[in-house]
């Protein structure tokens, strides 16, 4: 391959063959700007090496703006739809507003490294994991640029977001646990939601999955529950959708005193449905609205806050409840890979990660406390026992969690 140098005015500039159109004419593109004869004739040898090798990208034309609208519009078919809402507010709200006017090739590490301090020095700043969010979302854009030959490298490989420190969520000790259990049980305006407080204690459970389970998910005779979906809303209207991973799907033990408050809040959930008569949609939802379509989650994040001031205990989020009831089990000594199938974790290094934390208190077991003891024990003050359950029912969930019968689905 050859080329032409030649002076334009007080420039010096090249024309190389950069290779053929569907016509087999031969494609040939100009680069101008040079100081000297040499600066041009060095960058000539280089970008013909660059064709040669089949580096050499044509620069696109495109705008950031133009082409993350169209990547965001492939990308919606990808994701789940909250999962896209996030993605959605990022490139809408910042990324196309700070970068947008910028040619596609024209992007540059620095362009990205100062977006990001402006991110977090704005009047309204994002948070050090909303910028690092951005960047996983631009670098992910810019690799799918790569592969379609729109630039020759992914300039967000050379950016350094901003340090994030671990995210640990607030949790309650198995005393504030059960006094919360114990004040709210006996709020008649809460029952419906009150066994998904429950759950989410006992279990580990998502929000999304405790308002997914159905009752056919109980399995009566084995004592576990079967985790085979999650419920958002979009535009209103429920929307149930499988786990987001195979671990996500699966089998979570239940002690004996969950299944019994289960039975309790099915008996009562049937009185409910007899009293409303045929106008009743079951939807065989563990918890429901009281027509028994699916619950809102901000309708039951509702119960939730007020639960928490009337039972006057530390404010934490209704998630937090899976980061008790994780805690609780690693301080009782229960292996973290069993925390980790209970939970979902598609890794076990996941749930490390998270509780490496709690983890250096496991070397003084005997001196923790012991969730499904204190626990198990209240439980008939508030379900109506007459007698404490045995030692061995009260450990029932921490053996039950290391096997799952042969019938469950895989975690």
């Amino acid at each position: 391959m050859r080329g032409h140098v030649r002076k334009r005015g007080n420039k010096w500039c090249f024309v190389i063959d950069v290779g053929k159109d569907e016509n087999g004419k031969r494609i040939r593109k100009w680069f101008s700007g040079f100081e000297t004869k040499k600066e041009a004739e060095r960058a000539m040898a280089a970008k013909i090496n660059e064709v040669e090798s089949g580096g050499y990208i044509d620069p696109t034309k495109e705008t950031i703006e133009q082409y993350f609208k169209r990547w965001l519009s492939d990308k919606q078919a990808q994701i789940r739809h909250g999962t896209y809402r996030k993605y959605a507010w990022l490139v809408n709200r910042h990324i196309i507003p700070g970068l947008g006017n910028l040619g596609l090739s024209d992007l540059k590490p620095f362009h990205l490294q100062s977006f990001y301090t402006k991110l977090s020095k704005a009047e309204n700043p994002l948070s050090n994991r909303s910028i690092l969010h951005a960047h996983l979302i631009i670098h992910e854009a810019l690799d799918r640029a790569v592969k379609w030959g729109l630039v020759a490298r992914n300039v967000s490989d050379a950016v350094d977001p901003p340090r994030v420190e671990p995210k640990r969520g607030q949790v309650w000790t198995a005393e504030q646990a059960l006094h919360f259990l114990n004040v709210t049980k006996r709020e008649p305006l809460e029952q419906r939601y009150w066994i998904g407080f429950l759950l989410a204690i006992m279990t580990g459970m998502r929000k999304g999955e405790i308002l997914a389970l159905k009752w056919e998910d109980i399995d009566w005779e084995t004592g576990f529950a079967r985790i085979n979906r999650t419920l958002t809303f979009v535009s209103g209207e429920p929307l149930f959708q499988e786990p987001k991973t195979d671990r996500g799907r699966r089998s979570i033990a239940l002690s004996p005193e969950t299944m019994d408050a289960l039975k309790h809040h099915k008996t009562r959930q049937a009185r409910e449905r007899l009293q409303y008569g045929p106008a009743y949609r079951d939807h065989d939802l563990v918890i429901a609205r009281e027509d028994g379509r699916p619950m809102f989650p901000r309708t039951f994040d509702g119960a939730w806050y007020r639960s928490i001031e009337r039972a006057q205990v530390p404010k934490i989020r209704f998630h937090d409840l899976r980061h008790t009831h994780a805690s609780l089990l690693l301080q009782q000594g229960v292996h973290p890979k069993v925390v980790s199938e209970r939970l979902g974790h598609s890794t076990i290094n996941i749930t490390l990660d998270i509780y490496s934390h709690v983890l250096p208190s496991l070397q003084n077991v005997n001196s923790g406390l012991k969730l499904l003891k204190i626990i198990g024990r209240k439980f008939p003050s508030f379900i109506g026992y007459t007698s404490a359950p045995s030692e061995s029912s009260v450990y029932r969930l921490r053996l039950c969690a290391r096997t799952r019968p042969s019938s469950s689905p895989e975690s």
